[in-house]
């Protein structure tokens, strides 16, 4: 298995989404990537399947590729659990990608075992950028280096005074951002980190029923809703269970933001 950059040239292959149990069906009218879109079929081993196409001549990171990645890992989770690839996940032959399926049967079993029934919900915390009132009135530093840049505007008092409200926003977002992360996390099976993102406060994965998705929802807009004006609260989902399924072959997961998700 091998992940192809973007740009890199492809020899014969098997593009990779997802492993998934042997019997699930591929979505009706969905493509595959490349243009135009590749069929797509399964290639099984015992219980477990890999759902594949042809991999494309050119593989690139292009909009309409991450999304047909997407858009077709978010359909197979329709019908049962699945275990996302990375983008650019390619296998030589289906000889080589039956022999990974089969090396790692018991790792793929106990992960579709895992999300079985359940979705990923992605929260991302961003300082409140639009609630400079009511951070002045609340942060008494803030305040002081506002009053003392009226009576004596100029660069370093503006730079001290930008350097606080930016300081002063980020931990009003990160101390609600975990504040929000303590009220959500008793409704999830399991959390996880995601990767940082610049300018983002908290950025948090939820595994969660999907029987309790609308409660989780609701739970976080309300949330929201009451700290607008501490943080700027984005949540994202359902999306299939990037962050809650082991590295093992054929190749790893994808965290949401490889594909757009989170």
């Amino acid at each position: 298995m091998r992940a192809e950059g973007p740009g890199a040239a492809e020899g014969p292959g098997l593009y990779v989404y997802a492993v998934v149990r042997a019997g699930t069906p591929v979505p009706r009218k969905s493509g595959g990537v490349g243009s135009p879109p590749a069929p797509l079929r399964t290639v099984g081993a015992g219980p477990v399947a890999a759902v594949v196409s042809a991999a494309p001549a050119q593989l690139r990171a292009r909009r309409r590729d991450l999304l047909a990645h997407q858009d077709l890992l978010t359909r197979l989770a329709a019908s049962g659990p699945v275990l996302p690839m990375r983008f650019g996940m390619v296998a030589p032959d289906e000889d080589a990608l039956r022999a990974q399926l089969a090396a790692a049967e018991a790792g793929h079993l106990a992960s579709l075992d895992r999300v079985a029934g359940h979705i990923e919900m992605n929260l991302k915390a961003l300082p409140a950028h639009d609630s400079l009132a009511a951070l002045v009135a609340g942060d008494a530093t803030v305040r002081r280096l506002r009053d003392a840049t009226r009576r004596r505007p100029g660069y370093e008092a503006n730079v001290r005074l930008g350097e606080a409200v930016a300081s002063a926003l980020a931990r009003r977002a990160g101390e609600a951002g975990r504040r929000a992360l303590r009220e959500l996390a008793p409704m999830a099976r399991a959390t996880a980190g995601g990767p940082e993102v610049p300018g983002c406060a908290l950025n948090v994965c939820f595994l969660v029923a999907q029987a309790d998705s609308d409660r989780f929802r609701a739970t976080a807009e309300r949330f929201a809703a009451a700290h607008g004006d501490h943080v700027d609260l984005r949540l994202a989902g359902p999306l299939p269970c990037y962050s809650f399924v082991e590295a093992v072959a054929p190749g790893a997961p994808a965290p949401p933001a490889a594909v757009g998700g989170g």
